[in-house]
């Protein structure tokens, strides 16, 4: 009798088990996680490429009956092997990148700008990577989830999308716009992500962010360049809604109606309180409770709208304290969220009453 047929929910999950201990395999999973260990141009916290395995390890630990989702693991779920090739690349970025960010001011724009190159020459091998793997989980009818990393780890699987839809929405949750113009001399910035997405997938027909709360002029500008293409729930608008006595619910409705009948959800996890994830890249004050972020994904499937894939990133390990699991805890249980709402969407789950 194989393992599947003898799996037990209720168990603790086994030493060898899959990702929250699950015994399939990619072949019997509708849904597959394509772990990225990447942060070549993070310049403020460290940790995210520790992100997916920190993630891995905690998922063994979450419960598999969702209150949200009934039995979301029963759809198949899977996490594939890092790719150890990614990890090289990353070492190696990371190391040319820093030298650019500790040298803005002290050494020759011309010879920063050469070593930005050459960590763009790493990131394009990275973007083409995920496309390619995104690429042949969609063609092989599976639904592809991105765990990062930092967040631009998924440009590659937005474009895989992109080329294979004729038009979807992506809906962001984030502290940040992420819409700059090649931050710090970087073309594939995790803080130029959505910047390159709209400007590189035009697929995309509809931007809608949530939660964001550190911007700068140029971003705003070119938000409002793209008309109705970019929509922001900003975290100030939310607040001040919820103090002028509208409800959580209500807000949720005009987020989703923004929103066309095919996405993409992309989750950094700093688009939540920072009291969920200390760790986190770049924390930002304020922010989505969880139970709000999770409020809006069912109202996504609610609302009858299909989730394509989505990706998580930026959960970054406490790396002073290995004891420390709150981060990854987190992670994986917004993982399991994630998974539960997008099955959902898809008719292979059932959203509880």
């Amino acid at each position: 009798m194989s393992e599947r047929a003898t799996f037990d929910p209720n168990a603790p999950a086994g030493k060898d088990s899959g990702v929250f201990g699950l015994p399939f395999t990619e072949e019997d999973s509708a849904l597959v996680y394509l772990p990225v260990p990447w942060e070549a141009t993070t310049s403020y916290g460290g940790g995210t490429s520790e992100g997916p395995r920190a993630i891995l390890e905690a998922s063994k630990q979450v419960d598999l009956y969702d209150l949200d989702v009934e039995k979301p693991y029963a759809a198949g779920l899977c996490m594939l092997q890092e790719s150890e090739e990614v990890r090289a690349w990353n070492c190696a970025a990371k190391e040319l990148a820093q030298e650019v960010i500790e040298g803005w001011g002290e050494r020759p724009t011309d010879e920063l700008e050469a070593l930005a190159q050459e960590v763009t020459v790493f990131s394009r091998k990275l973007n083409h990577y995920v496309e390619a793997e995104t690429g042949r989980l969609l063609d092989a009818g599976k639904i592809p989830a991105i765990v990062g990393g930092d967040h631009a780890v998924p440009l590659g699987a937005l474009r895989a999308v992109g080329s294979r839809a004729s038009s979807f929405g992506v809906l962001h949750f984030d502290a940040h716009a992420d819409l700059r113009d090649a931050y710090e001399g970087f073309q594939y910035s995790h803080a130029s992500i959505l910047r390159n997405v709209l400007d590189e997938v035009p697929a995309v027909t509809k931007l809608v962010q949530v939660g964001i709360r550190d911007v700068c002029e140029q971003e705003i500008d070119f938000a409002t360049e793209q008309g109705d293409r970019v929509v922001m729930f900003d975290d100030r608008t939310i607040q001040r809604s919820k103090a002028h006595g509208e409800s959580f619910a209500s807000l949720a409705d005009r987020i989703v109606a923004e929103l066309p009948e095919r996405l993409w959800v992309t989750f950094d996890i700093d688009g939540l309180d920072p009291r969920y994830c200390p760790h986190t890249g770049t924390p930002v004050p304020g922010g989505l409770d969880f139970s709000e972020a999770v409020h809006i994904l069912r109202t996504v499937v609610l609302a009858g709208k299909t989730i394509i894939g989505f990706d998580l990133n930026e959960v970054a390990p406490n790396l002073s304290d290995e004891n420390d699991e709150w981060d990854a805890n987190v992670g994986a249980r917004l993982l399991y969220k994630l998974t539960g709402f997008c099955l959902a969407s898809r008719g292979l789950a059932t959203l509880r009453p």
